[in-house]
């Protein structure tokens, strides 16, 4: 009797090592996403608009409805180069983030016109604080977001802008301010899916639809502002050029998100962030499997 009742102990205790590794196993591998946008206001985001104070949502151009952010231009009679952004409050480094958008209406009189059914999401930008007052763009890898203007005239999303950065795609510095993905073009009003893969500054890869659209690697600060032409930096509202080009050929290991407002009206929703840096270390209750940069500091026992 006592050999089986110790067999039946043993048969238990090896089940429930067995259930508890797998268990581990999974909340390993679980993708922790965390949303950026409570679908209720923007307390987490902090507005910039050229010509305007951090913070001062000029003429409303920012809007929370129905669980959207909302790139609204009603108040406005002419845009007048208030070009804005609107920026998550904390930067990231290696981290996965997805979203959904939507051009809407028509662009707003005085927009220039190749910021028609244009805006995008910055990627390791400066913070909203430390733009100049006038400043139209941040320094950052903007990752562009175009809708179709002509049906059958191919006008690709998720393309690679460089205001005041450069980065390399097959082993070769990129020459122009913009490059052209390999997506489809969306025309009207329909949601498209987009995510980015951001691995410091070893590599970008950009997603659309669940088709991946354009890779390229090792951002930096410098290139001039847009075209390397004279006067650009002052032209767009940047009163500190010295600073950035005291910075030329830093990497950009990390910064902020930034969602834009270039004079046509868009929506935003389902704003979510995975954070692929934090505890590596597999004996720690908060390991995850699928980290790519180690933060140890991080790490729960």
């Amino acid at each position: 009797m006592k050999k089986l009742i110790l067999s039946t102990v043993i048969v238990i205790l090896c089940f429930g090592c067995k259930t508890s590794e797998k268990e581990a196993k999974m909340d390993a591998d679980s993708e922790e996403w965390i949303s950026l946008f409570n679908g209720k206001d923007l307390n987490d985001w902090d507005i910039k608009i050229a010509g305007h104070e951090v913070g001062e949502n000029y003429k409303n151009t920012f809007q929370v409805k129905d669980s959207m952010i909302r790139v609204n231009y009603d108040a406005y009679e002419t845009f007048e180069n208030a070009f804005g952004h609107l920026y998550y409050k904390k930067p990231f480094t290696y981290y996965k983030v997805r979203f959904d958008y939507r051009f809407t209406g028509n662009q707003v009189e005085g927009g220039a016109g190749w910021a028609n059914k244009n805006s995008g999401i910055m990627l390791h930008s400066q913070s909203a604080q430390s733009n100049s007052l006038g400043q139209f763009f941040p320094v950052s890898i903007e990752f562009q977001l175009l809708g179709g203007l002509e049906e059958g005239i191919e006008r690709p999303t998720g393309n690679l802008c460089t205001p005041g950065t450069t980065a390399e795609m097959n082993g070769e510095i990129i020459a122009d301010h913009c490059t052209n993905s390999n997506s489809k073009t969306f025309y009207d009003e329909q949601w498209v899916h987009v995510e980015a893969v951001v691995l410091g500054n070893e590599m970008i890869v950009q997603i659309v639809n669940k088709d991946t659209v354009m890779v390229y690697q090792n951002p930096k600060i410098g290139g001039g502002l847009i075209n390397g032409a004279e006067g650009e930096w002052e032209n767009n509202g940047i009163t500190n050029k010295e600073f950035w080009l005291a910075k030329d050929g830093e990497p950009l290991t990390e910064g902020y998100l930034a969602l834009q407002a270039e004079s046509h009206p868009i929506d935003f929703k389902t704003i979510e962030l995975l954070n692929l840096c934090g505890c590596m270390d597999k004996t720690a209750k908060n390991y995850k499997s699928y980290y790519v940069k180690a933060d140890n500091s991080k790490c729960i026992y």
